[in-house]
């Protein structure tokens, strides 16, 4: 049986990796060992519950205010002694985090294969999303084997000098954790913390309620004060519409947003919230507007427009496909573009109903059958 070490240590590869760990602890070819970095702690272990995954290691890494060159330190360290100790025979990276870069690196050093889990995407600008870029194109360059989402990510990674016989195209993960979810929803729905009773009891008032998350780096500053005073211009023009922002734990992130936001009526600013019940609301809501790569994957499987608030993307499939639409921090922008997904049922319905690029919820399963079949460990 072979050892296959899953790394990582944020919310966003949790939720992508956790059903790829159940799909390996059903293989009897294959032996899951989690180590995790909580480079995101409480938002990091909420995901885990979820899924019912106990990680075997916990490196426990997660500072206040803590810096990417100490952050990056101290994961490959950490990383470097648990490889040290328990020898697996392939390590499986996600994305783009610190975690995942530091991951494969040192699992170089040690001569032991990598792959990468939604391998390939790019915006082509390392500085946006910033440092997400620069860690996906290292650790493209570390890993050995490619899983792409789609066929344009294969594409990039072959621009890049990447062999195509390393490369497989498998579909996200995301989708097969969301269907997980929906599943596991369904059968015990999930209360929503700090939402209003008249919204937490009401679910038919979905078609009143605009979605907001941010949390990106690039934004922070003046980015999030744009974005804030564009919420506050349609939270007055659209009263009935209620405006609910799950707030990132990041200083940066909620100053602006209690400093600009708090005090209004149709706004409501929440905590973040755990896995279930966050696909719970993306349920409920209209629309979403993100600066979130993973709900750009996940909102279209759900039927939900996405406006997102960044100038590039790495995920260009949804806005060709129709189900996103790129509208950066500028608040004009992101007023008009609310505005018509509120008023206009036809600008509506194109992106509510565009067909989702990002698969069909049998990525991990293609993923087991390539390691086993290319003999990968």
């Amino acid at each position: 049986m072979k050892k296959v070490s899953l790394i990582f240590g944020t919310r966003p590869e949790a939720i992508k990796l956790c059903p790829l760990i159940l799909a390996l602890k059903d293989h009897p070819d294959f032996q899951p060992h989690v180590c995790v970095t909580a480079q995101h702690r409480e938002m990091l272990d909420q995901v885990l519950e979820v899924f019912g995954v106990i990680p075997d290691i916990d490196l426990d890494l997660m500072q206040s205010n803590q810096s990417l060159a100490s952050l990056t330190s101290r994961a490959i360290s950490a990383i470097d002694e648990y490889l040290v100790r328990h020898k697996p025979d392939l390590v499986l990276v996600q994305g783009d985090t610190t975690t995942a870069f530091c991951a494969a690196l040192a699992s170089f050093y040690h001569r032991i294969p990598v792959g990468h889990v939604e391998a390939g995407l790019r915006t082509w600008n390392k500085f946006s999303p910033f440092p997400e870029e620069i860690n996906r194109v290292l650790a493209s360059h570390i890993a050995d084997y490619h899983f792409a989402p789609t066929r344009l990510s294969k594409e990039n990674l072959l621009r890049e000098g990447i062999s195509k016989d390393k490369i497989f195209i498998t579909g996200n993960t995301v989708i097969d954790a969301l269907f997980f979810a929906i599943e596991k929803a369904k059968k015990h729905p999930p209360d929503i913390p700090g939402l209003p009773e008249h919204l937490q009891n009401n679910p038919t008032n979905h078609d009143k309620l605009v979605l907001i998350t941010g949390h990106r780096r690039e934004n922070f500053g003046e980015g999030f004060r744009s974005i804030c005073n564009a919420i506050v211009t349609l939270a007055n023009k659209f009263p009935e519409v209620e405006f609910v922002y799950p707030v990132h734990l990041n200083p940066n992130v909620q100053k602006p947003v209690f400093h600009i936001l708090s005090g209004f009526e149709n706004i409501h600013l929440i905590e973040p919230l755990s896995y279930l019940p966050f696909v719970e609301l993306m349920e409920r809501s209209m629309l979403i507007l993100t600066d979130s790569g993973g709900v750009q994957e996940e909102a279209p499987s759900l039927g939900k427009p996405v406006l997102v608030m960044r100038d590039t993307t790495e995920r260009p499939e949804a806005v060709d496909a129709g189900t996103a639409k790129l509208v950066g921090t500028d608040s004009r922008m992101i007023i008009d573009n609310v505005s018509t997904l509120l008023t206009d049922e036809k600008a509506y319905n194109a992106m509510a109903k565009a067909v989702n690029p990002y698969g069909d919820g049998k990525a991990c399963e293609r993923i087991v059958q390539a390691i086993k079949d290319r003999n990968i460990c």
